[in-house]
């Protein structure tokens, strides 16, 4: 981990080594202890408020989720009822072909094990290209490396829905376990640089790609990616969102995704882990570092993982455009504005 240089160094004696060991356990313990919400009923990750029930929200034109509803995507949205969006590549600045960030992270919605809602800040102007092709190969196996650039601004974030979630996870559980690191929303922010790595085998001349990894924080720049995580204890035996705790803010470096016979897992590397996105330091990024030791990588549908990897063997060959399969699993396609910290 990146931050092992920072703290290593200073290990020098007994003395120092009891010390450093000491400190890492109470971040490990500080990691798992909960990060709450503003006064507000905000979510620290977020700023949306999501404690409203059903019936305020509806009585005051907002989502379940609090959010300022200003408009719901119509008819001419990207996706289609047979397909979802295409996206257009060019492999170079010079031949840079643009896309939407709903439609460039459309796989988000694919791999997701319960319904989800898109989500785009009004007057959303977030594009994205891929802007170079290298391909490396012996005479077994390969590597292909894309660039892609996220431009413009504002915020693409799919929430996902938490009885689903929950739903998903249960029947894994002792009686009386807490559900742990819950999936709240993935989120896209502003503008970044990332690279797509292909990589496979070649058995008779036939390319066979085997993985596909997203990298987000490409030349050293932090990932615009976020997610939200959260825990639910039970309580009378039943599991509910709003009972949930210890909420956290991970900023993602990268998703990886394999060819697999078994159920397929989505591969995540976090760089720090944190209270709320305004929160992140030295310490956050040294949870971040520990979590990558301990979080499991999380089962996602295996429309997805194959999506995902049909989308490898595109870039692979040098595509120029590469369709989606249609996600059943999307309520709402929402336009909103957040809220401010001064309301």
């Amino acid at each position: 981990m990146e931050e092992n240089g920072t703290y290593l160094h200073i290990c020098q004696g007994r003395g120092h080594l009891i010390a450093v060991f000491t400190i890492v356990l109470l971040v490990a313990v500080f990691l798992w202890t909960g990060c709450g919400e503003d006064n507000a009923g905000r979510d620290v990750g977020t700023g949306v408020r999501r404690d409203l029930s059903a019936a305020e929200t509806a009585s005051a034109g907002k989502d379940i989720n609090g959010t300022a509803i200003l408009s719901i995507a119509d008819a001419n949205a990207p996706a289609s009822d047979i397909a979802g969006p295409t996206l257009l590549l060019g492999y170079s600045k010079e031949t840079f072909q643009s896309n939407p960030i709903a439609s460039f992270m459309y796989f988000v919605p694919l791999i997701a094990p319960t319904q989800v809602d898109n989500i785009s800040s009004v007057n959303n102007e977030q594009e994205v290209g891929i802007i170079s092709h290298t391909l490396k190969a012996d005479s077994k196996s390969f590597q292909v490396i894309c660039e892609f650039e996220i431009s413009g601004t504002g915020f693409h974030e799919n929430t996902f829905d938490p009885n689903g979630m929950i739903a998903a996870h249960t029947e894994e559980l002792k009686r009386g376990q807490t559900l742990t690191h819950l999936l709240d929303y993935i989120k896209f922010d502003g503008q970044g640089l990332g690279v797509i790595e292909v990589k496979g085998r070649i058995i008779d001349s036939e390319h066979i790609v085997t993985e596909v990894n997203m990298q987000f924080n490409a030349t050293g720049r932090q990932s615009p990616v976020t997610i939200g995580l959260y825990d639910i204890k039970p309580i009378d035996g039943q599991y509910r969102y709003e009972n949930r705790s210890n909420p956290v803010v991970a900023r993602v470096n990268s998703l990886a995704f394999k060819k697999t016979d078994k159920t397929p897992k989505m591969g995540i590397n976090v760089a720090s882990i944190s209270k709320s996105e305004d929160d992140e330091g030295f310490w956050s990024r040294l949870k971040g570092a520990l979590a990558n030791l301990l979080i499991e990588p999380p089962k996602i549908e295996p429309l997805g993982n194959t999506t995902m990897l049909e989308f490898g063997e595109v870039l692979l060959r040098k595509k120029t455009t590469f369709t989606f399969p249609i996600a059943k699993n999307i309520k709402e396609n929402i336009v909103v504005e957040i809220f401010s910290e001064q309301e």
